[in-house]
Parts: structure tokens; C-alpha cells; sequence
């Protein structure tokens, strides 16, 4: 259907029809039968309505002559097809059940953005929190915890903390004089963040060991971080809050059912076994 569809307008020569007057349609209005089997306008609009975005933007004539044409090929299709055999009969109660659980996930996604909770969202979570601050510091890593001992030895002796990175940080900062810029929580290992937060500005860690190595650590600077604008984070909003409701949604409805799992053991392998279906 979407490579008919991307394709353009579809020939109108694929059924017959009697030529009417344009008439003012509802969901029942039948549009063609195939076999004795009826396409109505609400097929059509059921159909439109879960393609996907791209298709959204065909000239409606387009749309409506490429999905009814789709449609009616389908039925054609599918009365050749026995709905009684096995396989077939199961795929179709799977369909099913996974358009109706589509169908309620995406009415709680809907409900889950209104812009009413974006916006409530964005006030909790952006205006009336805590202001974000970020982290300036730079650092020497060595190998060893010998080595930074002595290092932080040095220090305490007067020893410039850029020069000693620059001639013995094995890290990709050292040239830089162990220079790190400016860091928000989450973005560093946590032994490191860890010890570089209990820091106060021009203050030196003691020796912390990482997966990298060891490391003297040296905060430079600490500052808040402004608060963004809705427009600037709106798609992080949209993003938590459909999937927080999906869970939600999810875990309330197995909740409410009523869930009997059979005490039997059945080879995983089973699920190859295509066989089974004939």
C-alpha cells in the first residue's frame, strides 16, 4: 500500500463504478463491494488515519483513490485466502489484539501531552526547581596511585597544577593542562563526579581511582545553570511524559486483569516450529 501510494494517483480503471452525483458522505456510505463485501468511507477514513505522517501531506484525492483502490484489492486478495486454517486464524486474533492494544496507547500518549500537563510538567520540573549547576575542573590521571599521591605531593608544595598536567597526565586533557570545561551532572564517571562536586573552587582532590586510572582532580569554577525555555526542552516533556504513561498504562491494566499463567514447561524451541500451525 505505501509504495502504491508514494507513488501517485492510481489508475480508476482498476473497478467499475456507476457515475453519481457528489453526494455529502458518512462513515457508512458504501464506496464499492467486492464479492458482495462492502468498502465503505469508513474504511477509507480508518485506513488514512493510522498511515504514517509521511503520507499524510498526499492531496486528498490522491489518498482517497490509492487507499480505496488499496482496499478493494485487498478484499480480492483475501477471499482467496481460507481464514479457517490454522495459522491464519491465530495471525488474525494477534492483529487484532495488537490494534486494540495500539489503540489504547496511543489515546493515553494523547491524554499523557495535553498541554495542560506539558506545561505543568515544565513549571515542576524546569521553573520552580532547583537551579542545574555545572562543574569546572581539570585533571591529571596517571596509572598508578603512587603516582598520584606524589602528584598531589607536588602540589602542596607549590607546584602549578596545569604545568604537571601537561607533563604527566596520560589523559587526552594533559596537553591542555588536564582541562576538562564546564560539566553538568551525569556526563562523568561517578568516582570522578563524585569527588569533583565535594569540592570547593581552587580546592584539590585527593587520589581517585576510575576505570581509567587514578586521578588528582582540581575544581576551577562552579556556576548555575539558566532555565530553558518550554520551547527548547518541549520534545524531552513530550518524550517522559508519553513514556511514564505508557508504563503507567501498561502495569494498570495487567493490574486489573485477571492473569492465570498454565504450570506448563514448554521447550523454548518450540517457537520455530512452524509446523504446528499446518
Amino acid at each position: 500500500m505505501l509504495r502504491t501510494l508514494a507513488a501517485g494517483a492510481l489508475a480508476a480503471t482498476l473497478w467499475t463504478t456507476s457515475a453519481v452525483a457528489q453526494e455529502e458522505a458518512n462513515a457508512d456510505t458504501v464506496l464499492a463491494t467486492v464479492n458482495g463485501t462492502e468498502i465503505t468511507v469508513g474504511h477509507v477514513i480508518a485506513l488514512v488515519s493510522r498511515l504514517p505522517d509521511r503520507f499524510q501531506s498526499l492531496p486528498d484525492k490522491d489518498l482517497f483513490d490509492g487507499v480505496l483502490s488499496q482496499l478493494i484489492q485487498q478484499t480480492a486478495l483475501s477471499a482467496t485466502v481460507d481464514r479457517d486454517v490454522t495459522g491464519m486464524r491465530l495471525a488474525i486474533e494477534n492483529e487484532v489484539r495488537a490494534l486494540m492494544a495500539t489503540e489504547r496507547l496511543r489515546a493515553i500518549e494523547t491524554e499523557a501531552v495535553a498541554e495542560d500537563k506539558v506545561t505543568a510538567f515544565y513549571e515542576e520540573n524546569y521553573l520552580n526547581a532547583e537551579p542545574g549547576k555545572e562543574w569546572k575542573a581539570s585533571h591529571i590521571l596517571v596509572k598508578t596511585e603512587e603516582e598520584a599521591v606524589a602528584i598531589v605531593s607536588e602540589l602542596e608544595g607549590g607546584a602549578d597544577f596545569a604545568e604537571l598536567a601537561k607533563e604527566k597526565s596520560t589523559g587526552p586533557s594533559g596537553p591542555n593542562g588536564g582541562d576538562l570545561g564546564w560539566q553538568g551532572k551525569g556526563r562523568l564517571v561517578p568516582p570522578f563526579e563524585n569527588a569533583m562536586i565535594a569540592l570547593q573552587p581552587e580546592q584539590v582532590s585527593a587520589p581517585v581511582q576510575t576505570d581509567f586510572g587514578w586521578h588528582v582532580i582540581k575544581l576551577m569554577e562552579v556556576r548555575d545553570v539558566a532555565t530553558p525555555p518550554l520551547v527548547s526542552v518541549r520534545a524531552q516533556i513530550l518524550e517522559q511524559l508519553r513514556t511514564t504513561a505508557v508504563q503507567a498504562g501498561i502495569a494498570e491494566a495487567e493490574s486489573a486483569a485477571e492473569i492465570v499463567r498454565t504450570e506448563v514447561e514448554v521447550d523454548a524451541s518450540v517457537v520455530r516450529k512452524t509446523e504446528l500451525l499446518d
